[in-house]
């Protein structure tokens, strides 16, 4: 198999960086070259909300750089993705058409679920220590300049992701104007971490044991990458942690430095992130961390790789999404029997109507997500579930999806109790362009339509929620969608509410929907 190359950018809240990887046969990526630039958009960000217009100049100067390098390569494909201090920023859609017009990049704006996402792929291209990890009570601590997040990880499933403000960023811009020694700054700093964990711990820790933790990011790779006699480490122990934790707190900014390596910019932010792990540790019993020093730029290599199906993995993360979502509807008590049937019938008619709706393996996951969570609004109130249900998928990240990914199924799950208004849909994306196959609002709108149909009718076929057509059939022929069901007793209500979504479904596909019930003799 020939060798392409290809460059992945990532534009982050304190640096650009840029990997230049060879992807050949046998799941092989390979980084040939690493540029990097600090440069803190995130303290523009945090601080005035928008971007400066001398920041911009930076950005677009670097970028130009990494242009000419990616021309040295005669590299043709990239992908250049901009984190949560883009994300945040008021102007972030006049910064990236700036970047686009005097660089001829193109910078994507992902959400911080995709983010989180392409550093799990990253990891997973060394599928079987993956694996290994992941197997019993993991925790992936991603301590990020913008924010950290914590995804756990049981029998080789994600369980669940959360997403806190404690960026080592964000922490240090909060920190600027206190004045205060350097203990002092350390209790500060603990005294943040702790009140955000200890919320944390009672939602997803109180009867979960983690033995080890997975380190990814910047922040603890340049922690450890000397402590191997000048090697990085990539197995710490919790002995090992608590010395060089004891060590960089009595360091003035100037060791830190010379010590760690890194430049005045960044000195500061690296005892942030060690009083976080630190508290973790602590509020774990985590024995040891797993740090295999993979970037972001690294995990947009393996999604292209895997996208062009250059590689293959074990690892199937549409799986870790289903799994984080039926979290989601353990913990507003949704899951059952009834959510379960309704799964069952909407893939199979997702299945039996492939020839007419033309969608494909990510829509199947949209649909599959909203019925698995469609009922989590009755956990607010019964009477506006719906309106109740959409408030908490926008308000809750499921890993994986796009900003407007996550409002299509929102959007699925609100209008699948009430009149579907093509003028009203709800799509308030940010300035985020999914990197999947939904960049367009208005076929964001359609397929809203169509995933709520097929949900809308497969929710009528248990009305009762006597899974009375459990055993049924579904086929299409003659421009007709029939439901062949063997249950011999009653069965007008499902008739009924089954009738009263056929219109719909008829109106959005040109199929129309019948039930019908074989009598025995």
């Amino acid at each position: 198999m020939a060798v392409r190359m290809f460059a992945a950018i990532e534009v982050g809240s304190f640096e650009l960086e840029m990997g230049i990887y060879e992807i050949s046969g046998k799941n092989r990526i390979r980084q040939v070259d690493h540029v990097r630039h600090v440069i803190s958009l995130g303290s523009d960000t945090y601080n005035d909300r928008k971007i400066s217009y001398e920041m911009v100049e930076e950005l677009c100067r670097v970028l130009e750089d990494f242009s000419r390098i990616m021309k040295g390569y005669r590299i043709t494909e990239y992908r250049a993705y901009a984190t949560s201090a883009m994300r945040e920023a008021k102007n972030s859609r006049i910064v990236l058409e700036q970047i686009r017009v005097r660089t001829g990049l193109t910078v994507q704006i992902i959400s911080n679920s995709e983010q989180r996402l392409l550093t799990y792929k990253a990891l997973a291209v060394a599928d079987d220590e993956f694996d290994r990890n992941i197997r019993k009570g993991t925790a992936i601590l991603d301590v990020g300049f913008g924010s950290m997040q914590i995804s756990l990880f049981d029998e080789k499933l994600l369980v669940s992701t959360e997403n806190l403000p404690l960026g080592v960023l964000r922490i240090g811009e909060l920190l600027k104007n206190v004045s205060s020694t350097a203990e002092g700054t350390r209790r500060i700093i603990g005294e943040m971490v702790e009140s955000e964990l200890s919320n944390y711990q009672k939602m997803y820790l109180e009867e979960r044991r983690i033995k080890h933790v997975i380190g990814t990011g910047e922040n603890i790779m340049y922690l450890f990458r000397y402590e191997d006699g000048g090697k990085p480490l990539q197995w710490v122990t919790r002995e090992q942690f608590d010395r060089l934790y004891e060590r960089l707190s009595g360091m003035d900014p100037e060791a830190v430095e010379e010590q760690f390596g890194v430049s005045a910019e960044y000195a500061p932010l690296l005892l942030p992130s060690a009083v976080i792990y630190k508290k973790f540790l602590e509020m774990t019993g985590a024995e040891a961390i797993w740090i295999p020093g993979t970037r972001l730029c690294d995990g947009i290599a393996a999604e292209y790789a895997l996208d062009k199906k250059l590689i293959q993995l074990k690892h199937n993360f549409d799986n870790d999404i289903i799994s984080a979502s039926r979290d989601m509807a353990r913990r507003y008590r949704c899951q059952g029997s009834h959510s379960d049937l309704v799964e069952s019938y909407v893939l199979q008619i997702f299945d039996a109507m492939k020839r007419y709706h033309k969608m494909g393996s990510r829509e199947r996951l949209l649909l599959q997500i909203a019925v698995i969570i469609h009922s989590c609004g009755k956990f607010i109130s019964v009477r506006n579930a719906n309106e109740c249900a959409y408030n908490i998928i926008m308000s809750t990240e499921i890993i994986g999806l796009s900003h407007l990914e996550r409002e299509i199924v929102a959007n699925v799950v609100r209008y699948n109790i009430r009149d579907f208004d093509y003028n009203m849909v709800r799509m308030e994306a940010g300035p985020e362009l999914s990197s999947g196959s939904l960049p367009d609002q208005s076929d964001a709108t359609i397929l809203t339509a169509k995933l709520t149909a097929m949900l809308r009718l497969a929710n009528s076929m248990d009305r009762s929620h006597g899974q009375k057509l459990k055993d049924c059939r579904i086929t299409v022929k003659d421009k007709t969608l029939t439901v062949s069901a063997e249950y011999s007793g009653d069965i007008t209500l499902e008739a009924v509410s089954f009738e009263q979504k056929a219109a719909f479904f008829e109106e959005i596909f040109g199929i129309r929907p019948v039930l019908k019930q074989k009598r025995r003799v």
